[in-house]
């Protein structure tokens, strides 16, 4: 059994290669210089057949399936979609629609998005960061947006590596918050009052 822990990279990008791809192995990358950590990244352009049949018929295909359990069972998750009409994709929504509500709760994830314009960056705050609100996972205080003209320009790595040591950090405390069953004794009610009526 590996001591690593799990990062695993959702990508919402659809054109090979794609700025939200690079922005995820980037991100990524960035991760794994802070804590050691073993990456598998799911790209749904893969998926997108599996994801409209899960909707129709309720069942995950196989690559669905093991992309799903690799998400939910990740101690970090680094999300990055592509930007339409100013939110996230709709792909990337589907994917997590088909996700178990509860699955991410207190899950670490660093968002991110890639757009042809900066004048779409408050994506981050007004989509992304909602939607993993509201899925209860605990999400990095910085999200990382990176516009066509923020590549090799001033700012974005700066970006990638405040948001990295972020995740990292999160990632890190995970284990700690995490006591094994050995460490638990829990007493029944009813021999907690028999207990108390006895000593009295």
């Amino acid at each position: 059994m590996s001591d690593r822990t799990k990062l695993v990279v959702v990508s919402a990008g659809l054109s090979v290669p794609s700025s939200t791809r690079l922005l995820a192995d980037r991100l990524a990358s960035a991760v794994v210089q802070r804590v050691p950590a073993d990456v598998e990244v799911v790209e749904l352009r893969d998926l997108a057949v599996e994801i409209a049949h899960n909707f129709t018929n309720g069942f995950p295909g196989r690559k669905l399936a093991a992309a799903i359990d690799s998400v939910t069972g990740a101690d970090g998750l680094i999300v990055v979609t592509p930007v339409f009409s100013a939110s996230y994709s709709g792909l990337f929504k589907s994917f997590f629609d088909v996700i178990d509500k509860d699955a991410l709760t207190g899950k670490p994830v660093l968002i991110a998005a890639t757009g042809g314009t900066a004048r779409h960056s408050l994506v981050l705050e007004h989509a992304l960061r909602p939607l993993f609100a509201h899925l209860r996972a605990v999400v990095a205080p910085t999200g990382v947006y990176a516009a066509s003209e923020d590549w090799g320009a001033e700012g974005l790595p700066e970006r990638i590596e405040r948001a990295a040591g972020e995740l990292a950090a999160l990632m890190a405390r995970l284990p700690a918050a995490r006591p094994a069953r050995d460490d638990l004794a829990v007493t029944p009610f009813e021999e907690q009052l028999a207990a108390l009526r006895g000593s009295g």
